[in-house]
């Protein structure tokens, strides 16, 4: 676990500015923060050897490449053991329109995100859930509209 203890005002500053453009210069982000490009380019790169950064992406543009439909899959499954949970998550984790996959506290024991392109699309990947292995219950909501969305964290 990453100790929050060891992440400055400084590093916090970066952090933020990374999230909002990953694609900026070290020295446009050392001019931002008031740092010199040196200092901003160390502590990025310790950063990035912690495990802070994970990682540098795009954020691409759901409905202008057509899949424009979120639905939020709950799934309840009376199964569980450890090969039952091996066989499903190896099998959700290949379907590449799930873009999250969470196991959950609660009435439900997982959460999906789903993105497609519309409900008979949907209705696809739909049927390859539920052929992964056996399920209790599967309940699907769709995102009538995206009221906040954002990568950024609370940093």
């Amino acid at each position: 676990m990453i100790d929050k203890l060891k992440i400055d005002p400084i590093d916090r500053k970066i952090l933020r500015e990374i999230q909002q453009d990953g694609t900026r210069s070290y020295s446009e982000i050392a001019d931002k923060i008031n740092l010199s490009t040196n200092a901003c380019w160390r502590r990025i790169k310790q950063l990035r050897a912690s495990g802070i950064i994970k990682k540098t992406v795009a954020i691409l543009d759901q409905k202008a490449l057509g899949i424009g439909l979120t639905a939020f899959v709950q799934i309840r499954t009376n199964q569980h053991s450890e090969k039952w949970f091996t066989e499903f998550s190896n099998a959700v984790c290949k379907i590449e329109e799930v873009t999250e996959f969470h196991r959950l506290s609660g009435d439900y024991d997982y959460l999906l995100k789903v993105v497609v392109a519309d409900i008979s699309d949907y209705d696809r990947v739909y049927k390859k859930i539920i052929s992964t292995t056996t399920l209790h219950d599967v309940t699907t909501y769709f995102s009538m509209e995206k009221i906040k969305e954002t990568t950024e964290l609370p940093v």
